[in-house]
């Protein structure tokens, strides 16, 4: 596959921004502990809102009503995994666009089997760091926790094999590549530069973008669109942020500060995403 004329372009991300800002989606958040309060502080930074509704009770009421949900596989238990199952469900039936993180997938048995039972309610997007991917897909991969072992690029075959069951999928590293289906329905990926070194020293950077990307599907025309639209936003922000701090902890504080003040023009000017030549399938 070469790249399609029709990829997400700059002008397609800036908008998708506006309307983020127009329309403060209202997220669900269906997180681990550890993040749940960052993730809200980007959310309403870049210009969502979050809604941390994560019991089997409520949760799947609620994600027929939110704009987007996310479902975070950080610090699954009995409980949380019935309610990601009920969102997952709602959100599907409903037409809610939602995503799944399959953080720690791989190397822990029962979550590996709760992420691969989720898939049957085909996440609008999937994102996850390169060895996620790769042993959600079924194609082995090297998990260290929440760490990958592996480059982002060497995700791609699996993430298009996990188009079969969502419509965008992404692999993060110093480099993000993302994989997804343009206006024409044809597949294309891209390759989206920027970011910082200090991303993966603060905690719920990644978890915080699943949560992000869940904001921009509610927003954006298209699901590979919404997915690149959050992955440049994070990348932006974090290069400004690197810019303005002087470790992790003023990082953490200038993120927060550059997520708001990224705007249209901003992405315009410092955005660095590509159409990326994708395998052909039998070399996948």
């Amino acid at each position: 596959m070469t790249p399609t004329t029709n990829a997400p372009t700059i002008d397609d991300l800036a908008a998708a921004l506006d309307e983020l800002r127009s329309r403060t989606p209202l997220v669900q958040s269906l997180t681990n502990i550890v993040s749940a309060n960052f993730l809200t502080n980007v959310l309403l930074a870049a210009g969502a809102s979050n809604a941390h509704i994560d019991n089997a009770h409520e949760a799947g009421g609620f994600a027929r009503i939110a704009g987007g949900v996310l479902v975070n596989l950080g610090t699954p238990d009995d409980g949380t995994a019935a309610a990601f199952t009920a969102a997952a469900e709602s959100a599907h039936d409903a037409g809610t666009p939602w995503v799944l993180d399959p953080v720690g997938v791989g190397g822990l048995p029962w979550r590996t089997g709760l992420a691969a039972d989720l898939l049957a309610y085909r996440p609008t997007a999937i994102r996850g760091n390169a060895s996620e991917i790769i042993a959600l897909a079924g194609l082995g991969g090297d998990t260290r926790g929440v760490d990958s072992a592996d480059e982002a690029a060497a995700a791609i075959p699996a993430a298009l094999a996990l188009l079969d069951h969502s419509d965008a999928v992404s692999a993060s590293g110093p480099v993000d590549y993302l994989v997804g289906r343009d206006r024409d329905g044809a597949v294309t990926g891209l390759r989206i530069a920027g970011g910082s070194a200090m991303l993966p020293r603060v905690t719920s950077t990644g978890c915080s973008l699943g949560g992000l990307v869940a904001a921009y599907l509610a927003v954006a025309p298209t699901a590979l669109i919404g997915l690149a639209a959050a992955h440049t936003h994070v990348a932006v922000a974090a290069e400004i942020a690197e810019q303005n701090s002087s470790g992790p902890g003023s990082f953490a504080v200038a993120y927060l500060d550059a997520l708001y003040a990224v705007d249209a023009d901003t992405l315009r000017a410092r955005a660095r995403i590509e159409a990326i030549e994708l395998p052909k399938k039998d070399e996948n």
